[in-house]
């Protein structure tokens, strides 16, 4: 197993741009890319990334942080992973709480991906929701139901465990019908 330095994998990935899965000899077209490695350590150091990226997208590990340091490629070619936000898409306020809604899809969700590929989630079911935050739904939704056994002082959304509608939900009235009125008259 060979050792990949950061200026490898940046020339690694550039080789990955330059040469497309469709053309032929590839991996040896990557190998002469990136100095001092063979067509098999390419290919070796491919089904990593797609193993890693796999890994990354289904929730189990976090992608790797790191600093930010140019490497000098030829071409303009230019990798970015970073937010690629559609202008359709909305990112939603940290502390929204969820509704019971995007509750029941968790809970298609949860049955169709299983426990902890928070990503597919988010992506294809609550796409309201990022994997963060429907991680951390799932995280208070699986205490809530190890504590069933324990008196609850009040009804929670996490005690809804199908994603069957069982009975109507009202529609919830407006915070300004909830207030009622004061009138305040101060003589000056």
């Amino acid at each position: 197993m060979s050792t990949w330095t950061r200026d490898d994998d940046k020339l690694f990935e550039h080789g990955l741009v330059l040469y497309p899965e469709n053309i032929a000899d590839r991996w040896q077209l990557i190998a002469d890319h990136v100095p001092g490695k063979t067509p098999d350590d390419i290919m070796a150091h491919y089904d990593d990334l797609v193993h890693d990226v796999f890994e990354i997208d289904s929730g189990r590990i976090e992608p790797p942080s790191y600093t930010d340091d140019p490497v000098e490629l030829e071409g303009d070619c230019q990798i970015s992973f970073g937010s690629n936000k559609k202008n359709n898409e909305i990112e939603r306020k940290k502390g929204t709480p969820w509704t019971e809604e995007e509750h029941r899809l968790f809970l298609i969700g949860l049955e169709k991906y299983g426990k902890g590929d928070w990503r597919s989630i988010s992506r294809n079911v609550v796409i309201s929701r990022t994997p963060t935050q429907v991680a951390s739904h799932a995280q208070k939704y699986f205490i809530r139901q190890q504590a069933m056994k324990k008196e609850r002082k009040r009804s929670s959304i996490h005690d809804i465990t199908t994603a069957v509608d069982t009975k109507p939900v009202p529609p919830q009235s407006s915070f300004q019908n909830q207030r009622g009125s004061q009138n305040f008259n101060f003589t000056v």
